[in-house]
């Protein structure tokens, strides 16, 4: 949309809004991520009826160096939880109706399956970033795509919001790397407890990410991705930066989805508006993540826990938020003095 019908269509989606029966924006934020869904869907009644929410799952090399509390074998182990139906995510999403895939994007065991779970792998997790980049450019771009085509494939099935999720023992070490490495900050305000690091495991990461920095200069935002993400980073890459084109909206759940929205807008800048950020996470860097991207999220619950489980929580949110917008009478429709 050029910029004279967005702000046609924003001033309509005001209006319609403001001539609800309450008082001018009384409803706060909601009134705010009405308009932003409407603007996304290019329409003055959006839907979001037909949710649709992806997992990736990865395994990282970096977990060589031991900056994880967890073996690395728990993220195959949490696939096969999520297939089971078993995690907080797969409550959270039955509860809310909205359907689940599951997406094994490259673990170690090579011959995991599982039914329901797309087998989608780049290879058998990503190499050790300390030493190496984490991934080929290829690889890179091979993982962007299956996002891209994922997200294409569940517009085309009709879904009209998507939601997003990880999995992936090590990944808040690359989120962290590239939180550094796209904004210039140092490790030590980037690097957090994750899933339960101590303060030695944090210590350890700054160590290896400091190392993996150096060879990070003046870099491009996909190269910088390609060096020190994942697999599954880059999926959620490749569904945000499909949004646009879509004019679909993308609920990002926390910390390690956020840095994929990062990465996202600086490759293509102005996706943004077509996100929601659903929480603010504990982790205590994911705040210069929402300042990176101007981003206000929608809940704030102390969560820290990834899978998309802070979008599934926020979707009712987003639902209500485009219903009052449809559904809610208007003075005229009530026979109320305004």
């Amino acid at each position: 949309m050029t910029t004279e019908v967005t702000d046609t269509l924003q001033q309509q989606l005001q209006n319609i809004i403001d001539n609800k029966t309450k008082p001018p924006g009384s409803l706060g934020a909601l009134e705010t991520l009405a308009i932003q869904i409407g603007l996304i869907q290019n329409t003055t009644t959006p839907a979001v009826d037909r949710p649709a929410a992806f997992i990736f799952g990865a395994d990282h090399g970096v977990c060589a160096e031991g900056v994880n509390p967890f073996p690395q074998v728990v993220t195959e182990q949490m696939l096969a939880n999520f297939a089971a139906g078993g995690a907080a995510m797969s409550v959270f999403c039955r509860t809310n109706d909205i359907p689940l895939t599951i997406v094994n994007m490259g673990i170690v065991n090579e011959d995991a399956r599982w039914p329901g779970v797309l087998h989608c792998p780049v290879a058998a997790g990503t190499q050790n970033l300390r030493h190496q980049a984490a991934m080929t450019a290829e690889q890179c771009q091979q993982a962007i795509q299956c996002g891209q085509q994922l997200a294409e494939q569940a517009v085309r099935d009709g879904h009209n919001i998507l939601l997003i999720g990880e999995m992936g023992i090590g990944n808040t070490t690359s989120a962290s790397a590239l939180l550094s490495a796209l904004t210039g900050l140092p490790p030590s305000q980037t690097v957090g407890p994750g899933t339960g690091a101590n303060a030695e495991q944090q210590a350890l990461k700054v160590r290896v990410i400091e190392e993996a920095l150096t060879r990070l200069s003046d870099a491009s935002a996909q190269l910088i991705l390609a060096e020190v993400g994942g697999f599954e980073i880059a999926a959620m890459t490749g569904v945000l930066l499909a949004a646009k084109s879509l004019n679909t909206p993308v609920l990002v759940d926390g910390f390690i989805a956020s840095v994929a929205a990062l990465c996202a807008e600086r490759i293509a800048p102005g996706s943004k508006a077509n996100w929601v950020f659903g929480h603010q996470s504990a982790e205590p860097a994911h705040r210069h993540m929402l300042e990176a991207l101007s981003a206000t999220p929608l809940l704030n619950l102390g969560l820290r826990l990834g899978e998309g489980s802070g979008a599934a929580l926020a979707y009712p949110l987003v639902k209500n938020a485009v219903a009052m917008l449809n559904d809610m009478a208007s003075f005229a429709d009530a026979g109320i003095s305004a």
